[in-house]
């Protein structure tokens, strides 16, 4: 599949803006594209018990499981608060989940106005799998 990066982190900076982010002020968005071609976005969301809280990346992966999807292409992550707004661990850990066994999820992200586009084992070298 020929994936637009550019559309993707376009769909990140959208969905930054419903971040709800009233402890850290570290705004989050960030676009998923599954293997149907479909687009969901997410943000993070922050609760006062910081454990409840979710980022902008798994939130974007459950909706598109919830949806009926069930592998991952890309995931395009954007904050204005950084340059190169990379992923987590357990936001990592959650992408090696779904991600298709013939292609490696690529990971989009935006330093100095330029996209950076990685795979999914240079964040994540040893993801663990059943």
């Amino acid at each position: 599949m020929n994936i637009d990066y550019n559309l993707l982190m376009d769909k990140a900076k959208d969905a930054s803006k419903h971040s709800y982010s009233p402890f850290s002020k570290f705004v989050v968005g960030a676009a998923v594209l599954a293997s149907s071609g479909n687009i969901y976005q997410g943000c993070n969301v922050e609760n006062s018990s910081f454990g409840l809280s979710i980022c902008a990346e798994r939130c974007a992966i459950f909706k598109a499981i919830s949806e009926g999807e069930q592998k991952i292409l890309a995931v395009a992550i954007y904050s204005p608060n950084t340059d190169s707004c990379y992923p987590c661990g357990a936001c990592r850990q959650v992408m090696n989940e779904f991600e298709s066994k013939d292609e490696e999820i690529d990971v989009i992200t935006e330093k100095l106005g330029q996209l950076e586009i990685k795979k999914l084992s240079y964040f994540l070298p040893c993801g663990f799998k059943i």
